[in-house]
């Protein structure tokens, strides 16, 4: 087991964490989810103890982990419920000092339910499209059913709106998304994801690229990689995104809004 405590925080924007975090209650066996590591890294930057934060994509619940471990408060939403009873049974073991998380169904494009202005972090894995399907097909409004990108984008955007509503002015979004392939060209949804968080409002604040390390399927694509003229993507882009203060000037910051 790897010790949480020997944690070192990183300070480029390359992550690499070849040896998976697997310390306190982190399953590795749960497809698509991310590192501990990283979860650590945008928690410990950008919040402080007693925090609130959000992930509406909970998965596994590496997050919530994460945020119980660092005695932040945190919501944990997932539209799978089998993603949700994982996260619950994750969350069950103790921890000092204490914090409140909690896990519910929900569906990240309505969050009618919460205060605009309420949360200090949204940090979140989404689905890439339909590369790996978390509901098998049951559940058809799961992100992971969608296989054309601009439908899949259409709902990041509604997403991305009840997310700049709910965070606090001046805090942090992470979205860690990556890219895809069809008919042997690169699908570039990270960027295209990107660019709908942007044109909602929201403001980039880093791009960072998590190396990606024990991809099951990178022998049996190496063959044909080379056969075809292509390479094997290895790697995430992590984007890191604020909500601008009431008023602040971003003249400055034109370049990065869609909307502008």
């Amino acid at each position: 087991m790897t010790d949480f405590n020997n944690y070192t925080p990183e300070y480029t924007t390359v992550w690499s964490f070849p040896e998976r975090g697997n310390w306190a209650t982190h399953n590795p066996k749960y497809r698509g989810n991310f590192a501990p590591q990283i979860a650590r890294n945008i928690i410990e930057m950008y919040t402080k103890k007693g925090d609130s934060i959000l992930d509406p994509m909970v998965g596994a619940g590496t997050t919530l982990i994460e945020a119980k471990l660092l005695a932040r408060n945190a919501l944990g939403m997932d539209i799978n419920p089998e993603a949700v009873e994982l996260t619950k049974n994750a969350l069950r073991f103790k921890h000092h000092p204490p914090s409140e998380q909690k896990v519910k169904v929900g569906d990240a494009r309505d969050l009618t339910f919460l205060k605009d202005n309420s949360f200090d972090l949204v940090l979140t894995h989404p689905p890439y499209m339909n590369i790996i399907k978390y509901s098998d097909g049951k559940i058809p409004a799961d992100l992971s059913n969608i296989s054309s990108l601009p439908k899949f984008c259409d709902e990041i955007e509604k997403i991305a709106k009840e997310l700049l509503r709910v965070l606090k002015p001046d805090k942090y979004c992470a979205i860690l998304i990556g890219e895809t392939r069809k008919g042997k060209h690169m699908v570039p949804l990270a960027f295209n994801v990107m660019q709908r968080f942007l044109k909602v409002g929201f403001v980039l604040k880093e791009d960072i690229i998590k190396v990606q390390h024990h991809c099951t399927s990178t022998e049996r694509w190496r063959a044909k990689a080379m056969r075809d003229k292509f390479y094997l993507i290895m790697h995430e882009h992590l984007f890191v995104f604020r909500k601008a203060r009431a008023g602040e000037d971003l003249s400055r910051l034109k370049y990065s809004r869609l909307n502008d």
